[in-house]
């Protein structure tokens, strides 16, 4: 056997014998022995053996270094044979059922080896081990990078250093790194970059010994004459000089993976690939710093972050934490952070999640290691990520906020700092810095993302509500700044947010999926701190009150506190003043507030500390009646008075009923006040404001809402069961009163009233549809109330007036705002709403399935705004009924065609816009019936049988012999017909052949094209999936047709009879040329010279050599043109690609001379372009390069004289860039 060194780039510094040399040579008997076993029996149970070492691997089971021992011991006694089984290890470890025997191990070359190997490959399956699923091949990565480890390890002292085993091994993996076949490529760099990875390990421990050598050589030397030992300088020396050629060995081994395996698929076009490359260099350049960490192997990894794939982009930056984890490797990184920092920073909001938070980790670490490497504005890109959705990410920056503004502390001994509390203690000034930087961010709304983005890394600092608590009522300091208003409201929001993630332990709505499932210890934690809270707040939260009583903000986020207490401290701590205190206040704020938040944050205290579980529940319950006794009796004296005024209404008094409406209304929502009886007074105020029509409009609006909770009460308590047969008469006839109320309220001039109306008319009649009887409860059947004809009439109307608009003329909507984008998301947010609620009412066919035609026929005019509820509302009708949907959908193309015909009239051009669009929305609606035509069929059947009597409904006046008046919208139809069974086809067209005279047939006008394009898509047979919109060929021009497939290796040849002219002008743009035809997925490698690329003797094209092997395809002769054509166009390709590949090259050599530096812009493209390249090709560009510039040249010893090569200089361009670079196109 011949193995080719020198191919694999092992130039040693000092000569070597060729790899077969000792076989044949000093060991020639024993080779002789080995052959014979080869020939003999070892060679018939060979493939058990090698099984047997690929098995145990892959089992994972024994220990793997008594398997590699096993090997050693084998190779000891005859190396051919064990090589050919580690050999055999790497070839079945690829997936590959072929074997290497003897004979080819001793006469053939790698590359005819690895392609003999390829053509026994299993191409059937595109798996491997590596890539199988199944927790048994997960664990064969594991083993089989272990084995390799394991293997280098063992072998370190002797057997890596006979000039055989180890140029073996690289040879191969160097040859199998090369081939086009996946799993070759994929398996071998992997074992390549774990045994680069073992060796730079050995490499490492010699220089520990080499420097241990040198010292003891020093210290010996350094003694007086009589006490020195010169027989131990002659053995530390003789020791120095075996460590120095056993490194330079080491040495020659990972130039030759580097140059060899790593610089070729570290750009590979596999990302798997890419990602072990990266990551295994990561590993160099931690574990052996001195050697690999410098800017001839970082300039990889910068380059790398730029890839297109998530996973190697990851794979970077977690390369790079841990080196920047060191800080004592940090200033060995300041050239690459200059560089690279800017990419860093922008990886942050990476479209990958893992990578943006690994990238901010990555900062928090330069962060870390120099305060001065990120500016200002590197920092705000990060900051502002504390508010994004994605919980990983935002805790990510959480931290990073930490530490770049709350970790610096004052230089106070600790027992100092945990004496002082409250407003001294350490945390008020970072307290401070939290609020300043809310309010900064202007994204106030947002205060519970940034608690939960920094609770994992500052729990003591949220959680100190003592310290937040005297912020806010202590008086500060001398020399303190006093918080103004707008912190003090950010400080009790944020007081807030910590104190609800403490008691429900889990993030905010929008953030996280669902709540999380404590452990025992979590548990007790909450607990804990929900103690802490209520025996803090139970005796703060009745001052905090009474200090803001009139600050609306503040008070509406104190209230909420009581809703997190442990309600039982009250009791057990004999707390009862406070509870008496706390109830004073919420009922001053009740009495001084009118904010419709506030009066429901009362509303929500009350409702949590009225709870029959605990004893102060009865104290609570005093406190609420004798509050809602005076409410009601103030508004029924008011009211009483309000209405008997003859004179015109008074504002005053307006506002007097008003408040107080407010203040029953937000009670009435969470509280039941059905024993005050309040139906009678809100009935009689609306039915007021109908007859005379002055009423106020959020008089109104307050009285409808506080009626639909009387309503809902009574319907809550008649559910119950107890209910008599009186109290359910008495229910019917107030829903019913309530209801025609509502539906008169609909045509009032107030837009906010007729919205409220709308919307409780909605939820009364889902309410009390049909589905009220669900569940067993058919006692409340007379309740049921379906609307008539005109209350459905006018909430489509409603629909369509108010929802159904332009942005810009919904003005009164907006309260004045139009030009505000916040307004004009609210307003949008509020239309969305209303056409839900009715959308509900078609699905759940409280209304008939009709009126969702004149919402259909929006479909496409709102789809921004209104598309998925439109969409779903179509496929939740078509679970009810098939046949009706089908129905209303052609319901709405006819609406919208008659719409056309009234606007520009009977003989309107069928290009125009108009037209376009309502074909547009049938094609949209018949994408809406799936490809499962079985289900379908009687649907789309009965769609097409309406279209055709109402294109056939209104003949022409002018007699037989003219078209109907809607004969254009078969036009429209026929974008169904793709939907339709060959069976229904031939059923439709005889049924088509009804409407039609034999005058009519023989008609080829253009005003008779829609019928002849819409019976050829009738006849159609073989062509089921594309509409037809001619009589002469189908669609295939369209923008809007089928996406063109992916082009496949094989060729379709052309069918003669579908050489038409629409047909073939279409197959010219498919077909490919045979000079760039595919290579298959997997061929032979394909043996290839080393030698460089210049402009003048290749091109472009040379680099990617063609298989020689692929077998000719026949043509037919009406294509011949278009081949010669495509050749032509090539030819012309390949010119241009060489005059550019000129003109770079002249480019980048001129760059060279003018001396740039390592990590200059120019250089980067090189790596990205080739890395990514567009063709897809699995063939290496690099393929046929010598990188001869770059050596792995070890750092001296720390203790020892310098070496006799020279390094090369690292800023150097050349040494990252020769003519070997230069010579290959990358544009």
């Amino acid at each position: 056997m011949v193995w080719d060194v020198q191919s694999s780039g092992m130039s040693g510094k000092k000569p070597k014998k060729a790899a077969g040399e000792k076989g044949r040579g000093g060991n020639a008997a024993k080779s002789a022995t080995g052959m014979n076993r080869m020939n003999g029996h070892h060679q018939q149970n060979g493939g058990v053996e090698n099984m047997m070492l690929f098995e145990v691997v892959k089992l994972g089971k024994s220990a793997m270094q008594s398997v590699v021992d096993d090997w050693i011991e084998s190779y000891k006694h005859d190396r051919d044979i064990a090589l050919l089984d580690l050999i055999n290890f790497f070839i079945q470890c690829s997936g590959c059922k072929g074997v290497v025997t003897a004979e080819m191990f001793r006469h053939m070359q790698n590359s005819e080896i690895i392609r003999k190997m390829t053509e026994e490959f299993d191409e059937d399956s595109g798996d491997y081990p590596l890539t199988m699923p199944g927790p048994q091949w997960k664990k064969f990565r594991s083993s089989f990078c272990e084995f390799i480890s394991v293997l280098v390890r063992q072998c370190q002292y002797s057997i890596i250093y006979d000039e055989y085993m180890m140029d073996t091994v690289i040879s191969l993996l160097t040859g199998l790194s090369d081939s086009q076949v996946r799993a070759f490529r994929h398996t071998s760099t992997l074992a390549a970059m774990k045994l680069m990875t073992a060796l730079v390990n050995v490499a490492l421990n010699l220089s520990i010994n080499m420097d241990n050598t040198q010292r003891q050589y020093e210290t010996e030397r350094n003694k007086i004459i009589g006490k020195r030992a010169n027989d131990r300088l002659e053995l530390l020396l003789q020791k120095r000089k075996e460590l120095q050629e056993n490194q330079d060995e080491i040495e020659n081994m990972m130039n030759a993976i580097f140059k060899g395996v790593f610089v070729h698929r570290y750009r590979d076009a596999i990302s798997e690939i890419r990602a072990v490359c990266i990551e295994e260099i990561g590993v160099w350049m931690k574990m052996y710093s001195d050697a690999f960490l410098n800017d001839s192997y970082l300039k990889y990894v910068g380059w790398t972050m730029h890839d297109k794939q998530g996973e190697v982009r990851l794979k970077c930056l977690i390369a790079l934490q841990g080196l920047y984890y060191n800080r004592e490797l940090v200033p060995k990184l300041e050239l690459f952070t200059s560089r690279f920092k800017d990419r860093i920073v922008s990886m942050t909001l990476d479209k990958e999640y893992e990578v943006a938070v690994q990238a901010i980790k990555l900062l928090t670490l330069v962060l870390q290691g120099s305060d001065d490497v990120l500016t200002s504005e590197d920092c705000e890109n990060v900051y502002h990520l504390v508010y994004s959705a994605h919980r990983p990410v935002a805790v990510a920056a959480g931290e990073f906020l930490y530490k770049k503004l709350f970790s610096h502390r004052e230089p106070d001994s600790d027992e100092v700092a945990v004496k002082r509390k409250g407003r001294q203690s350490p945390n008020a000034k970072l307290i401070k810095t939290l609020v300043f930087f809310f309010l900064e961010s202007e994204l106030h709304e947002h205060a519970a993302y940034l608690v939960d983005s920094m609770w994992d890394c500052a729990p003591e600092l949220l959680k100190d509500w003592e310290c937040m608590a005297s912020l806010l009522l202590e008086e500060p300091l001398n020399g303190e700044e006093v918080l103004t208003d707008r912190q003090e409201s950010a400080l009790v929001e944020i007081m807030l947010c910590t104190i609800r993630q403490t008691v429900e332990c889990h993030p905010p709505i929008g953030r996280g999926s669902g709540r999380k499932v404590l452990t025992a210890k979590e548990k007790k934690g909450q607990l804990d701190d929900r103690t802490r809270i209520t025996e803090q707040f139970t005796t703060v939260l009745p001052q905090l009150l009474a200090k803001y009583s009139i600050d609306a903000e503040k008070v509406t986020n104190l209230l909420q506190l009581p809703l997190f207490f442990d309600l039982e401290i009250y009791t057990t701590g004999r707390l009862e003043k406070h509870l008496d205190a706390l109830l004073k206040h919420v009922k001053d704020i009740v009495e001084k507030h009118v904010d419709t938040e506030v009066l429901e944050a009362c509303s929500k205290t009350y409702h949590a500390l009225c709870n029959d579980e605990y004893t102060i529940y009865n104290r609570v319950d005093l406190s609420r009646s004798q509050l809602i006794d005076e409410l009601v009796d103030k508004f029924s004296h008011m009211l009483e008075d309000f209405l008997q005024e003859d004179e015109e209404l008074d504002e005053d008094d307006a506002y007097q009923v008003l408040s107080t409406l407010k203040r029953i209304t937000a009670f009435h929502n969470a509280h039941d006040l059905t024993r005050w009886d309040l139906f009678g007074s809100n009935y009689k105020l609306l039915k007021i404001g109908t007859e005379n029509g002055d009423m106020p409009e959020q008089i109104v609006v307050h009285a409808l809402q506080c009626t639909h909770y009387v309503i809902l009460w009574n319907l809550a308590t008649v559910s119950e069961g107890s209910s008599t047969k009186e109290q359910l008469i008495m229910l019917r006839k107030q829903m019913r009163a309530f209801c025609q109320i509502c539906q008169r309220y609909l045509t009032n001039v107030n837009t906010a009233v007729k919205e409220q109306a709308f919307t409780i008319l909605c939820d009364i009649l889902m309410i009390f549809s049909h589905q009220i009887m669900a569940g067993g409860r058919e006692v409340l059947e007379p309740l049921i109330y379906s609307p008539d004809s005109c209350l459905q009439s006018e909430l489509l109307s409603f629909i369509l007036d108010h929802v159904f608009i332009d942005q810009d003329e919904d003005g009164h909507s907006t309260d004045g705002h139009q030009d505000d984008e916040a307004g004009k998301i609210e307003a949008l947010h509020k239309r969305r709403n209303l056409l839900a609620a009715f959308c509900k009412l078609i699905v759940y066919n409280v209304v008939d399935m009709n009126t969702a035609a004149d919402v259909f026929k929006q479909y496409m005019k709102y789809y921004n705004d209104y598309g998925d509820i439109i969409k779903e509302t179509m496929s939740k009708c078509r679970q009810v009924d098939k046949i009706q949907c089908a129905k209303t959908l052609i319901l709405s193309l006819q609406q919208l065609f008659g719409e056309l015909d009234q606007d520009i009239g009977l003989n309107f051009d069928r290009s125009t816009p108009g037209f376009s669009s309502v074909k547009e929305l049938a094609r949209r609606f018949s994408l809406t019936f799936g490809l499962d035509q079985l289900k379908t069929r009687e649907a789309v059947a009965m769609l097409h049988k309406d279209g055709i009597d109402f294109a056939f409904k209104e003949p022409n006046v002018n007699g037989e012999g003219y078209p109907a008046v809607n004969l254009a919208f078969l036009d429209v139809l026929s974008e169904f017909s793709s939907k339709l069974i060959r069976q229904d086809k031939r059923t439709l067209y005889v049924y088509l052949e009804r409407f039609m005279t034999e005058q009519i047939t023989l008609h080829r006008d253009d005003v008779w094209l829609p019928l002849i394009s819409y019976r050829n898509s009738l006849l159609t047979g073989d062509d089921d999936t594309m509409s037809v919109v001619s009589g002469i060929s189908s669609r295939g021009s369209s923008v809007r047709s089928k996406k063109t497939k992916p082009a496949t290796g094989k060729r379709k040849l052309p069918e003669a009879e579908e050489s038409n002219d629409g047909s073939w002008i279409s197959r010219e743009h498919s077909l490919p040329s045979p000079l760039m035809s595919p290579s298959p997925h997997l061929t032979s490698t394909v043996m290839r010279e080393p030698k460089r690329l210049r402009p003048e003797e290749e091109t472009y094209m040379g680099v990617y050599q063609m298989p020689q092997h692929q077998p000719a395809v026949d043509y037919n002769s009406q294509m011949s043109w278009l081949i010669a054509q495509r050749q032509q166009e090539e030819a012309r390709q390949q010119e241009r690609a060489a005059m550019n590949y000129v003109k770079l090259r002249s480019n980048l050599q001129h760059a060279i001379r003018r001396g740039t530096g390592l990590m200059e812009d120019d250089e980067e493209p090189i790596v990205e372009d080739v890395m990514m390249s567009s063709e897809g090709r699995i063939e290496d560009l690099n393929e046929g390069m010598d990188f001869d510039t770059i050596d792995i040249d070890l750092p001296p010893s720390k203790n020892r004289c310098e070496r006799n090569e020279l390094k090369p200089d690292l800023f150097d361009p050349a040494s990252i860039m020769d003519d070997s670079v230069l010579g290959v196109s990358m544009f």
